[in-house]
């Protein structure tokens, strides 16, 4: 028995180098990114910008996979089941890791293990905005005026479950005021009843925001970010007026738990160049997002740990319960 035991021990030491060796020719052959969004949104045309810049830096094919669905969870189980062999990664949501396991019962992945964080890539604000007629030009001004005008004021969002209907609701927790939620299945539907006064506050990303805000049609109180905005300076962050409430939307690439080290190590170097030539910075900014690099893999497992952590704080403020 004892020669048994040695012997397959033996077997299995001769297989390291083995496995170090593959990790260190790695890509050998294309590599697949799965994003868990149509084709032709903001995911997936970021998604596509890096992976062809990825693509020229590990000389293999780095192609895009859209599997949308499900709230991002037909793409996430996709990428959650793949081999963890470094040819699959996935073009990460904040929905399908920190804030889904909040608004389900249920998940067929596990948002914590399934995955291992390789890169930062980019985070996103939120602009509160008003109708004209609204007199107001911060969120205390927008709160006060609620409170003394109860019923008057309504936010037209993407759903209660949605992420400008749970910062609506939660701004209205953290500042006492009661705005009448209205939400509505298409978020277009919804500026335009906006911009026509039928509601007088609405959420919405920069890039959505601009042309409106350039028109005149909406005016901004608000964003969801730690700090303003270079683009509009005037416009205070919700964190003056209310510390701790923040939130953005974010990418992260993540690689099935299991893949190995010096591939995420090697993964994240090339992201980080990547993220950090300066017209890859200003791209994204096209879109709304910002950049910092990729940070380290251990770097960005902590920021998602806090963002799994934060989205359980806001839905219990909110008392928001999984379906």
């Amino acid at each position: 028995m004892s020669l048994t035991v040695r012997a397959f021990t033996a077997f299995l030491l001769s297989l390291l180098p083995l496995a170090h060796a593959s990790a260190e020719q790695w890509p050998t052959r294309p590599i697949r990114f799965i994003v868990s969004q149509a084709a032709g949104g903001t995911p997936d045309i970021i998604c596509r910008l890096i992976s062809e810049r990825l693509s020229l830096a590990l000389g293999q094919p780095v192609v895009v996979e859209d599997k949308p669905g499900g709230s991002n969870i037909v793409g996430a189980v996709a990428a959650a089941r793949a081999p963890a062999d470094g040819y699959t990664l996935f073009f990460a949501t904040a929905a399908a890791l920190v804030s889904n396991p909040y608004t389900f019962k249920s998940l067929p992945y596990d948002a914590q293990k399934d995955f291992v964080p390789v890169s930062m890539v980019a985070k996103n604000p939120f602009l509160i905005l008003v109708h004209p007629s609204v007199p107001a030009s911060t969120l205390d001004e927008l709160f006060a005026y609620d409170k003394a005008h109860p019923g008057t004021l309504s936010s037209a969002t993407d759903g209660t479950r949605n992420f400008s209907g749970i910062l609506a609701t939660w701004l209205n927790k953290a500042s006492g005021a009661n705005i009448l939620q209205v939400p509505y299945a298409k978020m277009p539907q919804g500026v335009q009843d906006t911009l026509a006064g039928r509601t007088q506050v609405t959420i919405l990303a920069i890039p959505s925001a601009a042309p409106y805000i350039r028109s005149g049609g909406l005016k901004p109180i608000g964003v969801s970010w730690p700090k303003r905005l270079p683009q509009y300076p005037q416009v205070p962050s919700i964190a003056e007026t209310y510390p701790g409430v923040e939130l953005t939307g974010w990418f992260v690439v993540a690689a099935p738990a299991g893949t190995p080290a010096e591939i995420v190590t090697r993964l994240n170097r090339e992201l980080d160049k990547i993220l950090k030539a300066p017209e890859m910075a200003n791209k994204l900014e096209e879109f709304g997002f910002y950049t910092e690099g990729a940070d380290t893999p251990e770097g960005t497992a902590a920021f998602v740990r806090s963002q799994y952590k934060l989205w359980g704080k806001v839905t219990r403020e909110i008392g928001l319960e999984p379906e």
